[in-house]
Protein backbone atom coordinates (compact mmCIF):
# COMPACT_ATOMS: atom_id res chain seq x y z
CA UNK A 1 0.00 0.00 0.00
CA UNK A 2 1.40 2.96 -0.82
CA UNK A 3 1.10 6.59 0.16
CA UNK A 4 2.37 8.21 -2.57
CA UNK A 5 28.87 3.95 12.28
CA UNK A 6 28.94 1.88 13.47
CA UNK A 7 27.45 0.01 16.12
CA UNK A 8 29.65 -0.38 19.23
CA UNK A 9 27.98 -0.98 22.43
CA UNK A 10 24.97 -2.67 21.21
CA UNK A 11 24.29 -6.58 21.26
CA UNK A 12 22.88 -8.19 18.95
CA UNK A 13 20.00 -9.80 21.52
CA UNK A 14 18.84 -5.84 21.89
CA UNK A 15 16.70 -5.62 18.35
CA UNK A 16 14.67 -8.81 19.35
CA UNK A 17 13.97 -7.51 23.03
CA UNK A 18 12.77 -4.50 21.50
CA UNK A 19 10.73 -6.38 18.88
CA UNK A 20 9.16 -8.14 21.70
CA UNK A 21 8.02 -5.23 23.70
CA UNK A 22 5.73 -3.98 21.07
CA UNK A 23 2.00 -5.43 21.54
CA UNK A 24 0.88 -4.64 18.35
CA UNK A 25 3.52 -7.31 17.22
CA UNK A 26 1.75 -9.83 19.68
CA UNK A 27 -1.82 -9.05 18.60
CA UNK A 28 -1.25 -9.77 15.20
CA UNK A 29 0.46 -13.16 15.61
CA UNK A 30 -2.80 -15.00 14.95
CA UNK A 31 -3.35 -13.09 11.52
CA UNK A 32 0.48 -13.62 10.61
CA UNK A 33 0.34 -17.30 11.07
CA UNK A 34 -3.01 -18.20 9.39
CA UNK A 35 -3.48 -15.16 6.77
CA UNK A 36 0.01 -13.47 6.33
CA UNK A 37 2.75 -16.59 5.46
CA UNK A 38 0.19 -18.92 3.88
CA UNK A 39 -0.07 -15.80 1.48
CA UNK A 40 3.79 -15.51 1.28
CA UNK A 41 3.79 -18.90 0.46
CA UNK A 42 1.09 -18.63 -2.80
CA UNK A 43 1.78 -15.20 -3.74
CA UNK A 44 5.45 -16.60 -3.88
CA UNK A 45 5.33 -19.86 -5.54
CA UNK A 46 2.59 -18.37 -8.52
CA UNK A 47 4.43 -15.26 -9.32
CA UNK A 48 7.90 -17.04 -9.15
CA UNK A 49 6.26 -19.49 -11.79
CA UNK A 50 5.01 -16.76 -13.76
CA UNK A 51 7.79 -14.38 -13.67
CA UNK A 52 9.88 -17.50 -15.05
CA UNK A 53 7.37 -17.95 -17.68
CA UNK A 54 7.47 -14.03 -18.99
CA UNK A 55 10.95 -13.74 -18.31
CA UNK A 56 11.95 -16.23 -20.81
CA UNK A 57 10.16 -13.77 -23.25
CA UNK A 58 11.27 -10.70 -21.67
CA UNK A 59 12.90 -9.99 -18.69
CA UNK A 60 12.01 -6.40 -18.30
CA UNK A 61 8.70 -6.88 -18.01
CA UNK A 62 9.16 -10.53 -15.75
CA UNK A 63 10.82 -8.45 -13.12
CA UNK A 64 6.80 -6.72 -12.72
CA UNK A 65 5.81 -10.09 -11.47
CA UNK A 66 8.14 -9.31 -8.59
CA UNK A 67 6.39 -5.73 -8.08
CA UNK A 68 3.09 -7.20 -7.98
CA UNK A 69 3.85 -9.68 -5.43
CA UNK A 70 5.69 -7.15 -3.25
CA UNK A 71 2.36 -5.22 -3.60
CA UNK A 72 0.53 -7.64 -1.99
CA UNK A 73 2.52 -8.76 0.74
CA UNK A 74 2.67 -5.27 2.08
CA UNK A 75 -1.06 -4.89 1.84
CA UNK A 76 -1.50 -8.37 3.54
CA UNK A 77 1.22 -7.25 6.07
CA UNK A 78 -0.16 -4.41 6.56
CA UNK A 79 2.59 -2.16 5.83
CA UNK A 80 2.20 1.39 4.32
CA UNK A 81 5.29 2.91 2.05
CA UNK A 82 5.83 6.30 1.28
CA UNK A 83 8.22 7.65 -1.68
CA UNK A 84 9.98 10.66 -1.64
CA UNK A 85 11.95 12.29 -4.02
CA UNK A 86 10.75 10.47 -7.52
CA UNK A 87 11.97 13.65 -8.97
CA UNK A 88 15.49 13.44 -8.60
CA UNK A 89 15.36 10.50 -11.10
CA UNK A 90 15.02 10.10 -14.49
CA UNK A 91 13.18 7.21 -16.30
CA UNK A 92 15.98 6.52 -19.01
CA UNK A 93 18.87 6.67 -16.99
CA UNK A 94 20.55 3.77 -15.51
CA UNK A 95 21.91 4.23 -11.87
CA UNK A 96 24.06 2.31 -8.86
CA UNK A 97 21.39 2.63 -6.60
CA UNK A 98 22.46 2.09 -2.93
CA UNK A 99 20.47 1.98 0.28
CA UNK A 100 20.79 1.33 4.05
CA UNK A 101 18.97 -2.17 4.83
CA UNK A 102 16.79 -1.82 8.31
CA UNK A 103 15.20 -5.79 8.12
CA UNK A 104 13.75 -8.09 4.53
CA UNK A 105 10.77 -5.59 4.59
CA UNK A 106 13.31 -3.26 2.17
CA UNK A 107 12.89 -5.76 -0.28
CA UNK A 108 9.08 -5.05 -0.57
CA UNK A 109 9.20 -1.10 -0.20
CA UNK A 110 12.04 -1.00 -2.81
CA UNK A 111 10.58 -3.71 -5.18
CA UNK A 112 6.62 -2.93 -4.83
CA UNK A 113 7.17 1.05 -4.55
CA UNK A 114 10.09 2.15 -6.12
CA UNK A 115 8.69 2.15 -9.31
CA UNK A 116 12.04 1.61 -11.31
CA UNK A 117 13.39 -1.29 -13.50
CA UNK A 118 16.76 -2.59 -11.22
CA UNK A 119 18.63 -5.81 -11.13
CA UNK A 120 19.52 -6.61 -7.06
CA UNK A 121 22.70 -7.72 -6.08
CA UNK A 122 22.46 -10.47 -4.28
CA UNK A 123 23.77 -13.36 -1.87
CA UNK A 124 24.62 -16.21 -4.20
CA UNK A 125 22.74 -19.13 -1.23
CA UNK A 126 18.63 -17.20 -2.26
CA UNK A 127 19.19 -18.97 -5.81
CA UNK A 128 18.20 -22.21 -4.13
CA UNK A 129 14.83 -20.82 -2.64
CA UNK A 130 12.17 -22.30 -4.37
CA UNK A 131 10.26 -19.94 -6.75
CA UNK A 132 11.24 -16.91 -5.09
CA UNK A 133 14.99 -17.49 -5.79
CA UNK A 134 14.03 -19.27 -8.96
CA UNK A 135 12.17 -16.24 -10.30
CA UNK A 136 15.09 -14.03 -9.81
CA UNK A 137 17.54 -16.17 -11.42
CA UNK A 138 15.01 -15.75 -14.08
CA UNK A 139 14.56 -11.80 -13.75
CA UNK A 140 18.21 -11.54 -14.15
CA UNK A 141 19.07 -10.21 -10.78
CA UNK A 142 22.35 -10.79 -9.92
CA UNK A 143 23.77 -13.24 -7.51
CA UNK A 144 27.32 -13.00 -5.87
CA UNK A 145 29.26 -15.68 -3.70
CA UNK A 146 30.55 -13.22 -0.88
CA UNK A 147 32.91 -16.36 0.54
CA UNK A 148 34.83 -15.81 -3.03
CA UNK A 149 35.79 -12.32 -4.43
CA UNK A 150 36.87 -13.45 -7.72
CA UNK A 151 33.65 -15.02 -8.11
CA UNK A 152 31.55 -12.15 -7.01
CA UNK A 153 33.40 -9.69 -9.35
CA UNK A 154 32.62 -12.13 -11.86
CA UNK A 155 29.25 -12.27 -11.72
CA UNK A 156 28.83 -8.38 -11.40
CA UNK A 157 30.83 -8.78 -14.91
CA UNK A 158 28.69 -10.82 -16.50
CA UNK A 159 25.42 -8.36 -15.79
CA UNK A 160 26.91 -5.24 -17.30
CA UNK A 161 25.25 -6.02 -20.68
CA UNK A 162 21.83 -6.18 -19.03
CA UNK A 163 22.07 -2.45 -17.19
CA UNK A 164 20.93 -0.31 -19.86
CA UNK A 165 18.10 1.99 -20.72
CA UNK A 166 17.20 2.73 -17.19
CA UNK A 167 17.93 -0.50 -15.96
CA UNK A 168 19.67 0.07 -12.38
CA UNK A 169 21.48 -2.26 -10.39
CA UNK A 170 21.01 -2.16 -6.38
CA UNK A 171 23.42 -2.76 -3.53
CA UNK A 172 22.92 -2.72 -0.08
CA UNK A 173 26.09 -1.46 1.13
CA UNK A 174 26.41 -2.27 4.36
CA UNK A 175 25.81 -5.98 3.10
CA UNK A 176 23.73 -7.37 5.54
CA UNK A 177 20.67 -5.67 7.99
CA UNK A 178 21.34 -3.55 10.78
CA UNK A 179 20.58 -5.02 14.40
CA UNK A 180 19.22 -2.13 15.57
CA UNK A 181 18.01 0.30 12.15
CA UNK A 182 21.23 2.65 12.67
CA UNK A 183 23.84 2.93 9.52
CA UNK A 184 26.52 -0.04 9.26
CA UNK A 185 29.75 0.79 7.65
CA UNK A 186 29.63 0.43 3.84
CA UNK A 187 31.62 -1.81 1.29
CA UNK A 188 33.16 -0.31 -1.54
CA UNK A 189 31.59 -2.75 -3.93
CA UNK A 190 28.95 -0.62 -5.11
CA UNK A 191 31.22 2.12 -5.90
CA UNK A 192 33.95 0.33 -7.53
CA UNK A 193 30.84 -0.82 -10.23
CA UNK A 194 29.26 2.89 -10.56
CA UNK A 195 33.02 4.10 -11.82
CA UNK A 196 33.01 0.99 -14.13
CA UNK A 197 29.80 1.66 -15.52
CA UNK A 198 29.81 5.56 -15.86
CA UNK A 199 26.43 5.48 -13.89
CA UNK A 200 25.94 8.00 -11.46
CA UNK A 201 25.20 7.04 -7.86
CA UNK A 202 21.42 7.25 -6.22
CA UNK A 203 21.41 7.26 -2.43
CA UNK A 204 18.33 5.84 -0.91
CA UNK A 205 17.41 6.44 2.59
CA UNK A 206 14.87 3.39 4.37
CA UNK A 207 13.33 4.32 7.81
CA UNK A 208 10.38 2.39 9.80
CA UNK A 209 11.30 -1.50 8.00
CA UNK A 210 13.52 -2.75 11.52
CA UNK A 211 10.82 -1.33 13.34
CA UNK A 212 8.18 -3.71 11.25
CA UNK A 213 10.59 -6.90 11.42
CA UNK A 214 13.93 -6.70 12.87
CA UNK A 215 16.49 -9.25 12.19
CA UNK A 216 16.11 -12.45 14.42
CA UNK A 217 12.48 -11.75 14.75
CA UNK A 218 9.43 -13.86 12.75
CA UNK A 219 6.80 -12.06 13.21
CA UNK A 220 6.06 -8.85 11.59
CA UNK A 221 3.61 -5.89 12.62
CA UNK A 222 1.70 -2.82 11.16
CA UNK A 223 3.69 0.25 10.42
CA UNK A 224 4.89 2.82 8.01
CA UNK A 225 8.27 2.46 5.79
CA UNK A 226 9.40 5.99 4.59
CA UNK A 227 11.57 5.65 1.09
CA UNK A 228 13.69 8.48 0.50
CA UNK A 229 15.46 9.33 -3.05
CA UNK A 230 18.05 11.61 -2.78
CA UNK A 231 19.45 12.90 -5.57
CA UNK A 232 21.96 11.46 -7.84
CA UNK A 233 25.72 11.32 -6.89
CA UNK A 234 28.25 11.46 -9.65
CA UNK A 235 30.88 9.25 -9.11
CA UNK A 236 33.57 11.67 -11.41
CA UNK A 237 33.09 14.71 -9.25
CA UNK A 238 35.44 12.27 -6.37
CA UNK A 239 39.04 12.04 -6.51
CA UNK A 240 39.23 8.19 -4.86
CA UNK A 241 36.22 6.00 -3.10
CA UNK A 242 37.11 6.92 0.30
CA UNK A 243 35.73 10.58 -0.51
CA UNK A 244 32.76 9.20 -2.48
CA UNK A 245 31.95 6.51 0.14
CA UNK A 246 31.60 9.36 2.59
CA UNK A 247 29.62 11.76 1.01
CA UNK A 248 26.92 8.84 -0.21
CA UNK A 249 26.65 7.79 3.45
CA UNK A 250 26.17 11.24 5.11
CA UNK A 251 23.28 11.44 2.60
CA UNK A 252 22.09 8.00 3.37
CA UNK A 253 22.01 8.79 7.07
CA UNK A 254 20.52 12.51 6.70
CA UNK A 255 17.83 10.84 5.60
CA UNK A 256 16.87 8.16 7.86
CA UNK A 257 14.64 8.64 10.59
CA UNK A 258 16.18 8.61 14.58
CA UNK A 259 12.75 7.51 15.54
CA UNK A 260 12.84 4.68 13.54
CA UNK A 261 16.24 3.11 15.23
CA UNK A 262 17.56 2.59 19.18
Amino acid sequence: MEIDSSRAGETPRAPAIRAWSDPLRWLFIPWTLFIFYPAVLTTTTFWGIIAILIASVSQRAGFYCGTIWAWCLAWLSPVWVRVEGRENTRPEQSYVILTNHQGDYDILALYGFLHRQFRWVIKQELRKVPFLGWGCAAIGHIFVDRRNSEAAIASLEAAKPRLAGGVSVLFFPEGTRSLDGRLGPFKKGGFVMARQLGFPILPVSLSGSWKILPKGCLFPCPGIIRVRIHPPVDPADFPNDEDLMGVVRGVIAAGIDEENSI
